[in-house]
């Protein structure tokens, strides 16, 4: 299996904080993996790093062969943030035709209203998601994310805010885009969700603390501990 991102005892430290303490996962095309873990655990910092948001302390990190940050590794990486990241004045559709012409996709409009449509938003590509309630907002930032080409895909905690449909359609975009051979890491709260995945990485201050497949009762203990 094709190694798209290696992490190789990475560290961030705040000073006052030490988000990351020697985290090494290695994780392969087409691997669908959850991160689990309390609030602070580092879960969205390993994201970010990964990212090429935030510059690591220590250790080294490999995304699709690539430095994270470098515009090799952004062409590969799509991010979902916790917190959506939109313009003030484009409309949703905008958003897409923006992100896809930016990564070369082709045949972007088809793409974008299958996916507008499939998440409820068919009837909103001219409106502003500016004004959009929460829920809405990540709607959008989930179909900016799947209307261009990737090869790793971080999604961090996807589920906030999401109506029914949008719980159901998001673990399928996800499930189709391992199937195509990208790597697919997700931070979430979900136990449901994460007690399906093949792979099911928690983290504690900073730590790994388990790797391997998890049950929705052994997750729930995990997250009672401390």
């Amino acid at each position: 299996m094709t190694s798209l991102v290696a992490v190789e005892k990475l560290t961030k430290d705040y000073g006052d904080l030490l988000a990351l303490d020697g985290v090494s996962i290695d994780i392969g095309a087409g691997e669908r993996v959850v991160l689990v873990g309390p609030n602070g655990s580092g879960k969205s910092t390993l994201l970010r790093v990964v990212a090429g948001l935030l510059e690591p302390s220590d250790g080294t990190v490999s995304v699709a062969d690539s430095q994270p940050g470098s515009i090799e590794a952004r062409a590969a990486v799509a991010y979902v943030p916790d917190e959506p990241v939109l313009y003030d004045d484009l409309s949703v559709m905008e958003h897409l035709e923006y992100v896809a012409r930016l990564h070369g996709a082709a045949d972007w409009e088809d793409r974008a209203r299958e996916l507008l449509d499939a998440l409820g938003l068919g009837a909103r590509g001219d409106d502003l998601p500016s004004r959009f309630s929460r829920g809405l907002r990540q709607k959008t930032a989930i179909a900016m994310a799947f209307v261009r080409p990737f090869e790793v895909l971080l999604v961090d905690e996807p589920f906030v805010g999401l109506d029914a449909a949008g719980r159901v359609v998001l673990p399928e975009l996800m499930d189709s885009a391992a199937r195509d051979g990208a790597s697919v890491v997700v931070a979430t709260h979900e136990l449901e969700y994460a007690s399906r995945a093949p792979r099911c990485i928690v983290l504690r201050d900073g730590r790994v603390v388990s790797d391997g497949a998890a049950s929705k009762e052994s997750l729930a203990a995990l997250g009672k501990q401390g």
